[in-house]
């Protein structure tokens, strides 16, 4: 290579090789002191848009795993107020079971303000987890996790949509059950004895007649209420009547529809005279049938005859209860009026439990019985009381759920048991969604983990081997500033040249 004065080609290279150096140093200074292999765009820019695509896959997820937990918290906190609720069903079964008892000889007014209290307090607690008909939570919950090839993958959805997922009273059938003990309203009554701002037979009185059955005939009852100078109250009269009709097997109580209800397990038939000596009456009494107040007992199996008349001849009935059969035969001398078939139907069903009473018109004759029966007519007579035109079955009423002490309560028990198993359908739904959610959660830590190192591999700097391009760094540069010095100074070896 020639000497020259003009360019040090050398030097230059050196220079070149300095600033290299430097780079390399400042680069490796950097990478060090950030952590990070990428510290801009220009670093490794493929490499920086697949890590910013695991950073934001990682954002999405980490904010998943708090929704997922958020939503664990929040069903975690209805499955508790379910378990609550389901606590409160079993009191409620308990009160019903024990009204259920026709040997009850409790209050059941007492223990049904107990069970429609337990009823406002499901309602109040299936409002406050939100899980009311229509609440916050009555719908198809859905928890955003990320981490999913689709938006629809991403997502937990627990379904609690539905009148069928709510657990307040409505939705869980039970709203309009009762264990009062129920009874019989009287037709055409519209006096309400449950106003306690109503005085009731003020100097006055009123009287309801009774027919109870007996196996030898009707056992004819008169109640008389008597108001006093200044009144009583609608329970004063309800509790009147029971001084008097008690014995017989009659009871008489405030039904939900605020009226007189008269129940129990005798066979009868009432009808309420008006009321006399001036005063608001006890029941609607006018002292004719087609508009005074009147009733049988259909808490009992029922059935009443149609439009009486003499028989003029034979007629023959097959009684069926769970004992066997009895066969009835009816005359025109043993049923010729209604008091005579009343007492031959008694006599002859005698010891079945089945009794006959005659119906509050007078004119017709009712047959009860706390057991269910059947009726067949084998032969049709003449003027036939049960109004059949050939032989046949003669159709029987069966017991109105709220005219009997216990048919409330029976009614209840078939509701509650109804409702506990939707109840219980409920809470798995809740406690299958918990599980789901963990297992979403579980996965998307798990995919935090993965694409944490993912990102890793991309960005960050491998330290130890960083700590020794710093060393190698530093000593090329501080080679490079040796060998510039040597390349500086070679242009005065020309000038040796130039001694003469």
């Amino acid at each position: 290579m020639s000497l020259s004065i003009q360019t040090n080609v050398a030097s230059l290279e050196s220079q070149n090789f300095i600033r290299i150096n430097s780079n390399f140093q400042k680069d490796t200074i950097s990478q060090l002191s950030s952590g990070y292999r990428i510290n801009n765009s220009g670093d490794d820019a493929a490499g920086l848009a697949v890590a910013n695509q695991y950073a934001g896959t990682i954002s999405t997820l980490t904010q998943g795993v708090l929704n997922a937990n958020n939503a664990v918290n929040t069903l975690q906190i209805a499955d508790g107020g379910i378990s609550n609720i389901s606590t409160i069903l079993n009191r409620l079964q308990t009160l019903a079971t024990e009204s259920a008892s026709s040997t009850f000889a409790g209050n059941r007014t007492t223990v049904n303000n107990e069970y429609q209290g337990l009823l406002s307090e499901i309602n109040r607690q299936a409002s406050s987890i939100n899980l009311n008909t229509g609440g916050t939570y009555n719908t198809n919950l859905v928890t955003y996790v990320g981490g999913g090839d689709t938006q629809a993958n991403s997502q937990v959805s627990v379904n609690l949509t539905g009148a069928n997922n709510a657990v307040d009273t409505t939705a869980l059938g039970i709203a309009n059950t009762s264990v009062a003990g129920g009874g019989t309203s009287l037709t055409n009554n519209t006096v309400l004895l449950s106003d306690t701002a109503t005085s009731f037979l003020a100097g006055g009185s009123q009287v309801l007649t009774f027919n109870i059955g007996s196996q030898t005939g009707n056992v004819a009852v008169t109640a008389t209420v008597s108001g006093g100078t200044n009144g009583i109250t609608g329970q004063a009269v309800v509790d009147s009547l029971n001084q008097q009709l008690n014995s017989y097997g009659v009871t008489a109580a405030i039904g939900t529809n605020g009226q007189l209800q008269l129940g129990g397990s005798a066979a009868f038939s009432v009808v309420a005279a008006a009321a006399t000596g001036g005063g608001n009456a006890a029941v609607t009494g006018t002292g004719t049938y087609g508009t005074t107040s009147h009733g049988i007992n259909t808490g009992d199996y029922n059935v009443t005859t149609s439009g009486f008349a003499a028989l003029t001849a034979n007629e023959t009935l097959v009684f069926q209860t769970g004992s066997g059969n009895t066969t009835v035969n009816l005359t025109a001398a043993n049923s010729g009026t209604t008091a005579n078939l009343v007492s031959s139907l008694n006599t002859q069903l005698a010891n079945t439990g089945i009794y006959a009473v005659v119906a509050p018109n007078s004119s017709d004759v009712s047959l009860q019985s706390s057991s269910s029966f059947n009726i067949n007519e084998t032969t049709n007579g003449a003027g036939d009381p049960f109004g059949l035109t050939a032989p046949g079955a003669v159709t029987v009423n069966a017991p109105s759920a709220t005219a009997s002490a216990t048919g409330n309560a029976i009614s209840a028990l078939a509701s509650l048991s109804t409702a506990i198993s939707d109840l219980g359908l409920t809470q798995g739904i809740v406690g299958a969604g918990e599980n789901k959610l963990n297992y979403a959660i579980n996965l998307a830590q798990s995919q935090i983990t993965n694409f944490s190192a993912a990102e890793s591999g991309i960005k960050d700097a491998d330290v130890a081997a960083e700590a020794a391009n710093l060393t190698k760094a530093q000593v090329l540069q501080q080679a490079s500033l040796a060998a510039l010095a040597q390349a500086n100074s070679a242009p005065q070896a020309v000038l040796s040249l130039l001694k003469g």
